[in-house]
């Protein structure tokens, strides 16, 4: 990866030190540039250039299709959020009462929440407690049974960024006859994720974080075997086979990942997503990968000889793009308001700093970020 190349497309180095990845990230240029094309594009033609777009969209799913390594493009479908994709799962799976879903206690809102709504269906959401922010696939092992029907977890968690090891859970779903859906807004675009390698039966992540795209355009992946298994929902125009057909009525549902989306799509927002993903994708995701741990690395050994304590495990195969840490006692938000008067953004999570830096960023932009804290705490 040519560093300096990739850095050159983020017009917020000019302004911030940005460490807040795991939040909304900033949008690359060229993601800018293809927002003010279709606007242009559209102001200029209307419905006219709709065969264009049309043709972007699916450009941008096979771009989806590689990121995740998924066997088709028709796998691949778009979502507004992260929570979305969960719905179509959560609602869409066929349960029976007496069953039971297993997910970390962690878990972002959005991936316990849908599990928490099935239960006046007569699911069962067992909350796995945590190790320090680890999540164990012992424990999970632990809390499955013969009722057990999906195991959720993040491939990052929010909070800590402790990583999951996909591979070793998605065996233990195959063991067990247990579907797999696994939220991964935390990972895709800085790590890599591959559907046929690790036995994931469904994903989704919105585009805002590690993607590097705007919000509301993100995509989610169903394995093929379950997509006549899970109820549609969301149905309409646009899911059936014949789509285009507006005056026969053809209740013949797409057969595949496409039946889920039913109306009109966040076209400028799924054009600007594929900027994006086409920047990372000529990057290379494993090259940013390694930057990224360099840099949480880096990061890690200055706080640590700070005096701050690192809570996010930094074991091999664990560590992400996020740290979480604490400054002895100085409050999280606290540290956040100071950093952001010094030009440096970063968040709070669990009563932690938490600090997220992606493959552009540089040790002089960590290096900033320990300086802003120290400086806080001189004043102190």
């Amino acid at each position: 990866m040519d560093r300096a190349a990739f850095r050159s497309h983020f017009p917020v180095t000019g302004h911030w030190a940005f460490l807040d990845h795991a939040a909304v990230a900033p949008l690359p240029d060229v993601a800018v540039a293809a927002l003010h094309e279709y606007g242009a594009s559209l102001a200029a033609n209307g419905i006219a250039a709709v065969r264009d777009w049309t043709h972007r969209v699916r450009e941008v799913r096979e771009l989806a299709r590689r990121l995740v390594n998924a066997p088709s493009a028709d796998d691949v479908f778009f979502v507004p959020s992260t929570t979305h994709g969960i719905g179509v799962i959560a609602e869409g799976f066929p349960w029976r009462s007496g069953d039971n879903v297993v997910f970390p206690a962690d878990e972002y809102p959005a991936n316990q929440y849908p599990w928490l709504n099935l239960a006046g269906r007569g699911v069962e959401a067992r909350r796995v407690p945590t190790r320090a922010g680890r999540v164990l696939p012992d424990d999970l092992r632990a809390a499955v049974d013969g009722r057990t029907r999906l195991l959720a977890v993040s491939a990052v968690q929010f909070a800590t960024g402790f990583r999951a090891d996909l591979d070793a859970l998605g065996e233990l779903c195959r063991e067990r006859g247990v579907f797999f859906f696994v939220d991964a807004i935390q990972a895709l675009g800085a790590f890599p994720i591959d559907v046929q390698r690790s036995p994931i039966d469904a994903l989704a992540a919105d585009g805002h974080k590690w993607m590097l795209g705007p919000e509301g355009a993100g995509f989610g992946y169903v394995r093929r075997e379950w997509v006549d298994r899970l109820h549609p929902i969301g149905v309409g125009a646009f899911s059936v086979a014949r789509p285009l057909e507006f005056s026969t009525i053809d209740f013949t549902l797409k057969p595949h990942a496409g039946r889920w989306e039913g109306g009109a799509l966040n076209v400028p927002g799924i054009t600007a997503f594929g900027a994006s993903l086409e920047l990372l994708l000529n990057a290379g995701v494993p090259a940013l990968q390694a930057r990224v741990l360099e840099l949480t690395d880096y990061l890690s050994e200055k706080a640590t000889a700070a005096g701050w304590d690192v809570y996010s495990s930094r074991r091999p195969g664990e560590a992400s793009g996020i740290v979480s840490l604490t400054v002895p006692g100085v409050p999280a938000e606290a540290v956040v308001a100071a950093c952001r008067a010094a030009g440096v953004i970063v968040n709070a999570r669990a009563g932690r700093v938490r600090v997220s830096p992606h493959g552009y960023n540089n040790e002089g932009e960590i290096d900033r970020f320990v300086a802003a804290v120290r400086g806080m705490t001189k004043d102190q």
